[in-house]
């Protein structure tokens, strides 16, 4: 049987290997923890030199990236919105949130938001390879959060038959809740 402990690392693709690591350094204060540098891949052994790298992304978690020379220039998906594809990353609390926004204006980055979901904050904006970053904190409840990861089933299901919204959780999003 599987027991996953955790993420280990996620990776990214990036343009630049040092501009990304000097991004994340400078704009959201990630230790740059390993550098690995090969001339071929070691699962395929296939002659592709690359520079992969880790940054520590707190509590255990690290984000990693590829920079590939020798690969085509890197691009998104252009059939999905750019919004879909994210990393976020959660903050302690909405004061946090707030701060780390003004923190972002004042290093130049442009920052959307926050923008309320209910249960959480965000704030949204870019790192220099086009990824679009979140920073989050959590503002639902306990009881909030049981309740999702009660109809969660129900509004898959119903989901997968009409790809249509579910109503099961329409709460979040209603004025009274966000306010």
């Amino acid at each position: 049987m599987i027991d996953i402990k955790q993420i280990h690392h996620v990776a990214y693709r990036c343009n630049d290997a040092k501009e990304t690591v000097e991004f994340y350094k400078e704009k959201l204060n990630m230790e740059f923890l390993v550098a690995i540098a090969e001339d071929k891949v070691p699962s395929t052994k296939e002659p592709d030199p690359y520079m992969h790298l880790f940054l520590d992304a707190g509590a255990g978690n690290i984000l990693a990236f590829f920079e590939l020379p020798n690969s085509p220039k890197m691009d998104r998906d252009q059939n999905t919105p750019e919004w879909v594809q994210h990393i976020a990353f959660r903050v302690e609390d909405e004061a946090a949130l707030l701060s780390a926004k003004e923190d972002l204006i004042h290093k130049g980055v442009d920052v959307l938001g926050p923008t309320c979901h209910g249960i959480i904050k965000s704030i949204y904006f870019f790192d220099p390879n086009g990824h679009r970053l979140e920073l989050t904190c959590v503002t639902g409840t306990l009881e909030q959060m049981a309740e999702l990861k009660r109809v969660a089933p129900a509004m898959i299901e119903e989901w997968s038959i009409t790809k249509k919204a579910p109503k099961h959780a329409a709460w979040l999003h209603e004025k009274e809740f966000l306010e």
